[in-house]
Order: C-alpha cells, then sequence, then structure tokens
C-alpha cells in the first residue's frame, strides 16, 4: 500500500520522500521526465544564507536548514555511497568600498546576535586561495555557506531512496496523499486555472570549467557565484532572466556572464566550459517556498517555489512537511502557506 505519492523527482519531491520514509511512510515518487531534468539538475549549488539583518521567519527558515544541511546528506551520501558534492566551505566576498566594509562591520555585529555561535561573519584581508583582489583589501568570510553539486546531489538522494523502498515510476496512479512538487509547470498551471498570477519562472544559465581549487571556499562577486565543487570542477552563475524564447538553451546571455567572470577571475582566461547549463527556476508571487493545500485540489498537496534558494531550503521543507502530513504537526510558516501567493 502506497501512503503518499509525489509528483515530481526534483530536490523538493526527492528531500520530502527521504523524509517520508524516514517516518514509516511507503512513497511513490513519479516523473515523467526522470531523476532532476528539470531546475533540480543545475551545477552551479551555492548553499548562501541571507544577509543577517532585517531577520523575519523565511531567514531564520533558512538557517536551520543550513545547519541541517551537513548531517542530512552525510547521511543520504552513507546509504547512497555516492557523492553529493555537499562541503561546508564558507563564502568569500571582496568588499568594493568604504560604505560596503561599515556595512559588513554592522552586519558582523548583527550576525554574532542571531547565528550565536553557529556560524561567524568575519571581515578578513587575504582572498584565500583564490587569485584576485579587493579595492579595499578586506573581505567578507562567513562559515555558513556550503556548496554542493545539484544534479549529483538528487542522483545520490534518488540512489538511497530506492535502497530505502521508495517506488520511482515514469507514469502512474496516484495513491494515498499526494504532493505536487512540479516547480514551474505547476505554477503555470495553477495561475492559468485561477487566472491570476500565483508564481513564474525565472530562467538561469551556468557554465562549468575543469579548474581544481585545493581548498574550496565558494566566491560571490559582482553577483556572480564561482562555486569549486569537489570533483575539480568550478561552476559560475547564474543569470536571471523574467522573459526569454528558449527554456533550456543558452544564449549570449551566458556569453556574457562568461566574460564577466573572466574579467573577476583571470585564471579563466583561455578556457572554454566544459558543460552549460540552462533551466526555469520556480519563484512564487510571495517569493516565499510553498508548502500545503493546493489551490487546486483541496485534498492534495503542494512543495514548491525553491526558486535560487530550493537546495538550500528543501531537507527542513521536507522534514516539516513530512510531520504535517503523517503526524499532523504542522510547523510551516504562515508565510509559506499558498494562500499568501494568491
Amino acid at each position: 500500500m502506497i501512503d503518499i505519492t509525489i509528483r515530481g523527482a526534483g530536490i523538493m519531491g526527492l528531500t520530502l520522500a527521504w523524509h517520508c520514509l524516514n517516518l514509516g511512510a511507503s512513497v511513490r515518487v513519479i516523473d515523467p521526465n526522470g531523476i532532476a531534468n528539470g531546475a533540480s539538475g543545475g551545477i552551479v549549488g551555492a548553499l548562501a544564507p541571507h544577509v543577517p539583518e532585517n531577520w523575519n521567519t523565511k531567514k531564520q527558515f533558512q538557517f536551520e536548514s543550513l545547519l541541517y544541511s551537513q548531517k542530512f546528506w552525510r547521511s543520504v551520501d552513507n546509504i547512497s555511497g555516492l557523492k553529493s558534492g555537499y562541503k561546508r566551505t564558507g563564502r568569500l566576498q571582496p568588499l568594493w568600498d568604504e560604505p560596503s566594509v561599515t556595512l559588513a562591520k554592522k552586519r558582523k555585529e548583527t550576525a554574532a546576535d542571531l547565528w550565536q555561535n553557529f556560524a561567524t561573519w568575519e571581515i578578513i584581508d587575504n582572498s584565500k586561495e583564490w587569485e584576485l583582489t579587493s579595492p579595499t583589501g578586506l573581505w567578507i568570510f562567513d562559515t555558513l555557506s556550503a556548496l554542493i553539486h545539484p544534479r549529483l546531489a538528487c542522483l545520490s538522494l534518488a540512489q538511497a531512496l530506492n535502497k530505502k523502498g521508495c517506488e520511482f515510476l515514469l507514469e502512474g496512479k496516484n495513491k494515498g496523499k499526494v504532493v505536487w512538487a512540479t516547480g514551474v509547470h505547476d505554477l503555470s498551471r495553477i495561475s492559468q486555472k485561477l487566472e491570476k498570477n500565483f508564481g513564474n519562472g525565472v530562467k538561469g544559465q551556468a557554465a562549468l570549467f575543469k579548474l581544481e581549487k585545493p581548498k574550496p571556499a565558494q566566491l560571490f562577486a559582482e553577483t556572480l557565484h564561482f562555486i569549486p565543487h569537489l570533483d575539480g570542477t568550478l561552476a559560475i552563475g547564474s543569470t536571471s532572466e523574467n522573459s526569454f524564447e528558449h527554456s533550456d538553451s543558452n544564449d549570449d546571455k551566458l556569453t556574457a556572464l562568461i566574460k564577466k567572470a573572466t574579467n573577476i577571475l583571470p585564471e579563466l582566461k583561455g578556457k572554454d566550459p566544459i558543460c552549460t547549463w540552462a533551466n526555469v527556476r520556480p519563484r512564487s508571487r510571495s517569493r516565499a517556498p510553498v508548502l500545503g493545500e493546493h489551490p487546486l485540489y483541496p485534498s492534495e498537496f503542494i512543495m514548491n517555489g525553491g526558486f535560487k534558494i530550493g537546495f538550500g531550503m528543501a531537507p527542513q521543507m521536507g522534514r516539516v512537511f513530512s510531520e504535517f502530513l503523517l503526524q499532523k504537526v504542522n510547523n510551516i510558516p504562515t508565510e509559506f502557506s499558498p494562500h499568501v501567493s494568491l
């Protein structure tokens, strides 16, 4: 007997399946496109926190999920025997001028209060292993940020789920409680049916280079993420495009991104990407994740809206939503209710 049917085999659906199985449920995951063949099949994987100021429920939830992620991915990889590429390495950000230094010092104080002793927000005078300079000679380094390889992480999670008895289907019937975790496809369907904007897709493009960094702290500079994966590759991304003609192909926007990245990081000069990526990420109208009853089907449920922070939020989202579905324990933030985006 199937207790939970999850539609969607991206990071949201897979993390929910993991937690439901851990609570003793039998789980079926259905996706006609297979594992991580949508937005979750990316190559960047920056698990970075919101800035430590103007604290709210979403920021606190993300903070708790980032802390929990280390234990989560260690457990997943131990069972799967594969590598998700997760490592909490911290993040480096150059400080460009004196106002940014002043702001960074204020955020250091608020981080000490909000993050307590779990992570730090530091101002340092070196770029660690990165070969670039900061105009002020100073850098932000936070110890909360981690990196992951999105597609490899989903494959590791799917393998672990398979070993734990999860059923994977390309097509099949809904049985038990039904959860829709189908990203932008569901946001579009809801918006069309209700004739109002429930959410939309934002296209992202990224590139992967062969460039190994021995001590891989990630870099964030001029709105770009530089993610030194543990397999000796460097991912750079990504664009944020609200309008686009083709959802899963690369174009001149990626060319411009690579040029910008090369200007920041001279090590990239003369190198061609070994892989590129493009897809559309789901963003709810409220900009918050969406957890709760499905707007179109009151007896079914929705897990959506990860946008750029989906991989950082998913472990905690899966945990609280599994408790809601199977134990009737509601620790879902009210800001995540589907009604907020209606």
